[in-house]
């Protein structure tokens, strides 16, 4: 047991002891992991479940083809082909994932100490950066999109008011929707105000006929790679 701990370990299978704390120590960090992950955070059930099992599956792989170097190269690919999630998914999920594999292959050979200290250090790390918001972008960016009717001329139409609410705005996308009846405008925006202000939105009610205006704080493609 001393030997597992330290990270002594020999070519042979460990006895069911050293695989039961194995097992442990892998199960508890991909709790942990997915309480990080979890931690401000959208994220699904099968995610989460995924990160506790992540570590404990990739333990017993390493630990089956300990000491055979050729199968060891055969598993590390197989892993190279893996495709994630069928769902493209965010950085955080990748490195998430990552991280679940890499602490089961330390469990795996056996470095349970380690295991641990990488545990915590990359769990303080993560909190930490997202605690102070590392890496986010300006809280007044909004996404705005506003559906006029196909007669009118998109080009310019709503310039004046969005000069006079916003600190700059770049008109990023433009689509068709109602069967090609009506357009809906994209726009990147940085407002004045932290605020929303009702009269920014009754102009725009005013110049588009009433029809449809969403504005939300995701940013586009924000959490892509």
């Amino acid at each position: 047991m001393l030997e597992i701990i330290s990270g002594n370990i020999t070519n042979e299978m460990p006895n069911i002891g050293d695989f039961l704390l194995r097992t442990a120590c892998s199960l508890l960090c991909g709790f942990i992991i997915a309480l990080v992950y979890m931690y401000k955070n959208k994220y699904s059930k099968s995610m989460a479940i995924t990160l506790v099992l992540l570590p404990f599956t990739v333990q017993v792989i390493i630990m089956v083809v300990n000491g055979n170097i050729g199968t060891g190269i055969a598993v590390a690919g197989a892993f190279s082909l893996v495709r994630f999630r069928s769902v493209p998914g965010s950085a955080r999920d990748i490195g998430s994932l990552f991280l679940a594999m890499a602490l089961g292959l330390v469990t795996g050979i056996g470095h349970l100490l380690y295991a641990v200290i990488f545990l915590l250090l990359s769990s303080a790390a993560s909190l930490l950066l997202v605690y102070i918001r590392f890496g986010q972008g300006e809280a007044k960016a909004r996404v705005l999109k506003i559906t006029i009717p196909e007669n009118l001329d998109y080009d310019g139409l709503f310039d004046d008011i969005l000069r006079k609410y916003t600190v700059s705005f770049d008109l990023d996308k433009v689509k068709t929707t109602n069967m090609g009846s009506l357009y809906e405008l994209t726009y990147i925006i940085q407002l004045k105000s932290p605020s929303m202000p009702k009269e920014f939105i009754d102009e725009l009610r005013c110049r588009n006929g009433n029809l449809n205006i969403l504005v939300s704080r995701e940013q586009i493609n924000g959490e892509e790679l």
